[in-house]
């Protein structure tokens, strides 16, 4: 018998995901003051933290890497923000929202321009099998695994180890693979991208040094980044990867329904809600990228078929960290040893 992990409660089906489009359109104008106000109480405080870490290293080191530990959630929440900018969420106005994305991805190591375009992939091709490689985790069927060589079984169980999914992994991909538009190269606008905000950072990290030397960088800097970037990917492993995901051959797959289905709506306390700008309701977002990132609260208010579906506790989140195959016979995600036991 397989072992079991708990899974999100699926979704009550008494609307057809597209049919909730019309539906969520009334929510996805943004309030510019609300905007505003929304990046001046992230990006002052972010600020105030820096400067405050940085005086406090004079008094103890220790102190000032506490500070920059707390700020790592202002810089995920700045993530959000440049998020909401990508998706044409934030302010109405397109280009104050790209150049204000530009410049928060000189803190966030991510080159806007070449983000925006591969995060678009992923909205375009999440859950269908015949589009995977670009804005996703890389995820193979129970199939196509038996199929590997010994090898290649190794590299991939690695891949999907959590010291290497949220360890390793979150600091290659901002530290590393942000400074090459890859999976872009032929297009000369991510180059531009992607070198502009390298030069940008650069020119930070030197004024950061010729002021205070290394330990600004190594006590505040490189705290704040990784652990940002690791709960940034936590989030967005746990937005996709669960039980009862939603993956489609592309003859199979639908838009919305994977949008909906293949999203979970992780529950979070209050102030890590916040500190993620509710990207755990993940499911409204996928399925009506437009609607502000203040306003998912207010769907669920209103829509109780939304506040109850996909739901995913932080207990069933870690459990789910177990799942690495997907069953196309079950459309279930597997652990390995599940896999093992259905193909015995």
């Amino acid at each position: 018998m397989l072992e079991t992990i708990d899974a999100p409660e699926q979704l009550t089906p008494t609307r057809a995901p597209r049919d909730w489009m019309k539906v969520l359109s009334n929510y996805r104008e943004p309030n510019q003051f609300r905007s505003a106000f929304e990046l001046a109480v992230t990006l002052g405080p972010y600020i105030l933290l820096w400067g405050l870490a940085w005086w406090t290293m004079s008094i103890s080191y220790w102190l000032a890497f506490a500070i920059s530990i707390v700020n790592a959630g202002f810089l995920l929440r700045l993530f959000a923000i440049q998020h909401d900018c990508g998706h044409g969420a934030f302010f109405k106005n397109r280009s104050v929202s790209d150049w204000l994305g530009r410049a928060i991805g000189v803190l966030t190591l991510t080159p806007y321009d070449v983000w925006r375009h591969t995060h678009s992939v992923h909205h375009s091709s999440s859950g269908n099998l015949d589009k995977r490689g670009m804005g996703d985790i890389h995820t193979l069927t129970v199939a196509e695994y038996q199929k590997l060589k010994r090898f290649d079984r190794l590299i991939y169980r690695l891949y999907r180890h959590p010291i290497v999914l949220f360890g390793l992994g979150p600091g290659y991909l901002f530290l590393l693979q942000n400074r090459v538009p890859i999976g872009l190269m032929a297009k000369a606008k991510y180059w531009v991208s992607a070198m502009g905000t390298n030069a940008a950072i650069l020119i930070a990290l030197t004024a950061i040094y010729y002021f205070g030397g290394l330990k600004p960088v190594l006590l505040i800097f490189l705290p704040s980044t990784m652990i940002a970037a690791i709960a940034g990917v936590w989030l967005f492993y746990v937005q996709h990867q669960f039980e009862t995901t939603n993956w489609d051959k592309d003859e199979d797959w639908q838009l919305h329904d994977s949008a909906l289905h293949g999203s979970s709506h992780y529950i979070l306390p209050s102030v890590l809600n916040w500190f993620s700008a509710n990207i755990g309701i993940h499911h409204v977002h996928h399925l009506y990228s437009r609607i502000p990132f203040y306003r998912l609260p207010e769907v669920l208010r209103d829509h109780a078929e939304l506040a109850e579906g996909n739901r995913l506790t932080i207990r069933e989140s870690f459990a789910g960290a177990r799942l690495h195959l997907w069953d196309e016979k079950s459309k279930k995600l597997l652990s390995f040893s599940q896999a093992r036991l259905s193909t015995a």
